[in-house]
């Protein structure tokens, strides 16, 4: 499995296109950046998926599903936001297009494959309603919910500081240490340091 850490958009967001043999999986395209085309081409799109609807990470939706024909899957709960984003790109003076209907909602224990790989879906609400992660062989993409040495903030509408910790110590510190965290923004990181040094798992 190989993993690309693509930045997009004015936010900076990391955009992750997951390759195993001809198939990719593109997790939280911002934008259909040409870094983010470049990594896809020549191979087949299993899927899009958004860890969750802020614009910064969905709002190349319409245009990757217009190239590749792939299903765009989200958590249901995240659809009012998946609705607005245009409205969120106006609150920050970036424009971003409208996005597709999803084709599939998924919910927590759903899988998401590529290629051999299958990555189970949590449902991790606290930074929006609908925040999903996906937790593969070794690694887990935790969007906006757990950043090095940070976690996702929690002012935005459906936020909630006290879910979002939650979510953290119920479905994210039970992985193994050595699990790599590949965050929504920022660089990646492992469980075990975050458990250790974290400042807002450390005091809570």
């Amino acid at each position: 499995m190989e993993i690309l850490c693509i930045p997009v958009t004015p936010f900076v967001a990391n955009c992750f296109v997951l390759r195993e043999a001809d198939e990719v999986l593109v997790v939280d395209p911002g934008e259909a950046a040409p870094e983010v085309l470049r990594a896809i081409e020549g191979r087949t799109v299993r899927a899009i998926v958004n860890t969750h609807a802020h614009a910064d990470h969905c709002g190349g939706n319409a245009e990757l599903v217009r190239r590749t024909g792939a299903p765009l899957l989200c958590h249901g709960q995240d659809l009012p936001l998946l609705r607005t984003i245009e409205q969120q790109g106006m609150m920050f003076g970036v424009p971003f297009p409208p996005s597709p209907e999803p084709d599939r909602l998924l919910e927590e224990g759903d899988t998401v494959e590529v290629g051999s790989a299958r990555l189970r879906v949590l449902h991790t609400p606290g930074h929006s309603p609908g925040h999903i992660v996906l937790v593969g062989d070794g690694f887990v993409i935790t969007g906006d919910v757990l950043f090095a040495g940070s976690i996702g903030r929690t002012d935005l509408p459906g936020g909630s500081y006290e879910q979002l910790l939650q979510s953290i110590r119920d479905k994210l510190m039970p992985l193994p240490d050595e699990t790599v965290v590949y965050s929504g923004h920022g660089p990646a990181t492992t469980i075990g340091e975050e458990r250790r040094t974290n400042p807002f798992l450390v005091r809570s």
